[in-house]
């Protein structure tokens, strides 16, 4: 049976490889399709696969780090990437960073000689029949992008991504902040209020008109990202009460402690169902992250703030995966087609590339007629999953790992780093006990 299949890829990014390989080192013959050298997104500039743009971080290598136990979670599932970065890893402190030319090189070494993958150098205009995965990346070619949007309908297709802060539950400090919906409407604890008197939002307010902004790339200023959301430190630049206005209307609210009406209000809104994490409602910005944590923390609720995902605004097509995939990422209308990476929702090189882990495994699955990994929450890439494919999400936006995705441990830990270690060593245990046998037990010889 094995032998009759084949599985097309779109895509040689991170995600695009990895997924390649994770179906290639089980016998399954694969068509990488990747329009480089013949075509190149505003972005790239090598020919090779597995390109990073932006960086040559990886983030932090300690486990008690979330994108440390990502990387160790995924070394597990034998990933392409976390093996060929520490090959061509750089100095960089407790972060793992890459000499990122040495990286795409390795990464293209290692798929063009592998046996089994057939590297194919066009745009995918068409969507092939049969198995898919189709890992495109955020600058996804018009092309294609017009040929997902016939797949999947046009409502359910972002071509930039807006994007507020989030921060943790546990770091926003309730003695300033409170609970309630406007005018009394909506759950408990749906949002939580941070609020200001006159002199404190008048402080805030200079510090965010006078922060400095993220550097636009030319491609992200040609799209116009900030057509259908202005970005908060823009608005602010409008008049010292815009904000005052809109997003931070402090109209239907009253302080329990003070029995009035504040003068300006920033609401927190949940961002999962567990309640650890909630979003800065209104805040899309453009702001450079240091700036988004020293601004925003003068905020009085917010002056302790964890910050699991700063506030982006930049071109990026992703799909409305909680409303299209499952969670093994698989299209819920088609399950022989799977997306990975970026335009899954998932933020960040490595967690495209983990997602792209999962849907080769799964895809192999699929077509064996076995039953899918599915993580726990409990893991760092199964919480991934969850999120992006969790239907009751509304608003969808992307994100990239943090520990806030994760339920708590049973027992409390108060210090932040024994807690984060705890909470890795849960997850690698997991895996090392319930998943890799099975993985290993279903890879096959190299064909």
């Amino acid at each position: 049976m094995r032998n009759n299949i084949s599985v097309s890829v779109i895509g040689a990014g991170l995600a695009g490889c990895e997924a390649a390989l994770q179906l290639a080192n089980r016998g399954i013959k694969v068509n990488l399709y990747e329009m480089k050298p013949t075509k190149k997104s505003p972005a790239h500039k090598s020919e090779n696969f597995a390109e990073l743009v932006c960086s040559n971080s990886l983030k932090a290598e300690r486990i008690a780090s979330a994108g440390g136990l990502l990387k160790a979670e995924m070394s597990l599932f034998n990933s392409v990437c976390v093996d060929s970065a520490y090959k061509c890893r750089v100095p960089a402190g407790g972060a793992l960073a890459v000499n990122r030319d040495d990286f795409s090189a390795l990464v293209t070494d290692i798929i063009k000689n592998h046996p089994n993958i057939i590297v194919v150098n066009e745009e995918v205009s068409k969507i092939p029949d049969g198995y898919c995965i189709i890992s495109s990346g955020p600058l996804t070619s018009d092309t294609l992008a017009d040929e997902l949007k016939n797949l999947l309908g046009l409502d359910y297709l972002s071509f930039y991504d807006a994007a507020a802060p989030i921060v943790t539950f546990e770091s926003v400090d309730m003695e300033s902040g409170f609970f309630a919906s406007r005018y009394e409407r909506g759950g408990e604890d749906d949002y939580i209020n941070c609020p200001m008197n006159k002199e404190e939002y008048e402080h805030f307010y200079n510090g965010l008109i006078n922060a400095e902004s993220a550097e636009l790339h030319s491609f992200d200023k040609k799209k116009g990202v900030y057509e259908g959301c202005m970005p908060i430190e823009i608005m602010a630049k409008r008049g010292e009460n815009t904000i005052r206005f809109g997003p931070m209307k402090p109209v239907g609210l009253r302080d329990p402690k003070t029995g009035h009406r504040p003068w300006a209000v920033l609401q927190l809104r949940k961002e999962n169902v567990s309640g650890s994490m909630y979003n800065l409602v209104g805040f899309q910005t453009n702001l450079k992250f240091p700036e988004q944590k020293r601004v925003f923390s003068l905020i009085p609720a917010l002056k302790n703030a964890e910050f699991v995902r700063y506030g982006v605004m930049h071109r990026n097509t992703f799909i409305n995966s909680p409303k299209l995939l499952n969670e093994d990422f698989s299209l819920r209308s088609n399950e022989n087609i799977f997306f990975a990476g970026q335009i899954t929702g998932v933020e960040g090189y490595m967690e495209s590339a983990a997602s792209g882990i999962m849907a080769g495994i799964n895809c192999y699955k699929r077509i064996m007629g076995e039953e899918p990994i599915l993580l726990p929450e409990i893991t760092m890439i199964g919480s991934l999953a969850k999120y992006i494919s969790n239907p009751e999400v509304e608003d969808f936006q992307p994100m990239g790992a943090n520990f806030g995705m994760l339920p708590p441990l049973p027992e409390l830990i108060k210090d932040k780093k024994m807690r984060y270690e705890a909470l890795a060593l849960r997850s690698l245990d997991y895996i090392k006990n319930c998943v890799v046998e099975d993985i290993e037990n279903s890879t096959t010889t190299i064909e």
